[in-house]
């Protein structure tokens, strides 16, 4: 069992694996071969779960309809399954980095695809994993100690308090409304001692060079960020996670600040292929699923002008002298045992 943290053992510990700057990869050439690296179901579904919303050639969830903007068709599906290993890939295969020990009972918060959720069941035979998501799109076949429920995370939760070992939330950006409601749930719902993790990006793009100012691409982070905002929803969480987790009331706070280039313009070999996957996943159409809800239905854009400043964005992403950055954000912190 986990030691009572005292008054000094809840101070936050922060480390940052961004590199001061990012080299540029002077020598680069255009080298295609990035390009190639790129239970049982238990829901209760009600009639409108499946029931999908279509709109502008793409479909989106129906259950507690408009309050996910991204789609939840086979393309979207691919895409996050892109990040899946874009992660992966910038945690050094890691699932997470909480210090967890023999959980027995886990849930990840709006699974997606559910790949994490199945991936920890495997690592973790002994645990019976939950994953939740607004949309059913999660596979069929997986471990015996895994099961997918269909609910709304920003709803009040039913889920019993001091219930969980660990939760588990990954890329709620542009997603949530209220981080800080969430996170207090979090704390509820999870055991004296147990660990909550959030992994999420701060979605606001930058370059250290100036790069990416006055292009297509910034004005499209521009759009689509002014868009998400517009609607309410929380689109740069990641340096926020850390305060909100105090606030819940966590101790033993650690913070680790990662950065993900777009593009393979890195030099460093690591940097370089997350750049990769980073561009692979918004390349396999998700300049248009981010954006196409978002400014249609809340900055009044037609279908064609957003395909428009898509393919704008996706052509300045391919560009080798604009030097994108995002950073990425892992928070862990534990309940108190008392």
């Amino acid at each position: 069992m986990a030691e009572t943290p005292t008054q000094e053992q809840t101070t936050t510990a922060t480390i940052n694996n961004a590199p001061a700057n990012v080299e540029v990869d002077t020598s680069f050439e255009n080298d295609s071969s990035y390009g190639d690296e790129l239970s049982s179901y238990s829901a209760s579904l009600i009639s409108s779960v499946l029931d999908y919303r279509h709109e502008n050639g793409r479909r989106y969830h129906k259950f507690r309809d408009g309050s996910y903007l991204l789609p939840n068709d086979e393309t979207e599906s691919d895409r996050l399954d892109m990040l899946h290993e874009l992660f992966l890939q910038t945690l050094h295969r890691k699932l997470y980095l909480a210090p967890i020990k023999n959980p027995q009972r886990v849930i990840d918060l709006a699974t997606g695809t559910g790949l994490w959720a199945i991936d920890f069941a495997d690592l973790h035979p002994q645990a019976e994993v939950i994953g939740c998501d607004l949309s059913p799109i999660q596979p069929t076949m997986v471990p015996p100690n895994v099961k997918f429920l269909v609910d709304d995370i920003e709803s009040d939760w039913a889920y019993e308090k001091n219930q969980f070992d660990f939760i588990h939330a990954r890329f709620l950006a542009i997603s949530i409304r209220d981080f800080g409601k969430l996170i207090r749930q979090c704390y509820r719902s999870v055991k004296p001692g147990g660990w909550v993790e959030f992994q999420d990006w701060d979605g606001y793009p930058y370059s250290e060079d100036g790069s990416l100012n006055g292009t297509k691409l910034q004005l499209y982070y521009d759009e689509v960020i002014g868009a998400f905002e517009k609607a309410g929803y929380e689109v740069g969480p990641g340096p926020k996670l850390e305060q909100w987790f105090k606030d819940a009331g966590f101790v033993n706070i650690h913070v680790e600040k990662f950065v993900i280039p777009y593009g393979v313009w890195p030099k460093d070999p690591h940097l370089k292929k997350l750049g990769a996957w980073n561009q692979a996943q918004a390349d396999a159409s998700g300049y248009e699923g981010v954006a196409l809800a978002a400014l249609t239905r809340h900055k009044q854009w037609t279908k064609e002008e957003v395909i428009v400043l898509a393919s704008q964005a996706r052509a300045d992403g391919r560009k080798h002298n604009i030097h994108m950055l995002h950073d990425f954000y892992v928070v862990y912190g534990q309940r108190p045992e008392n």
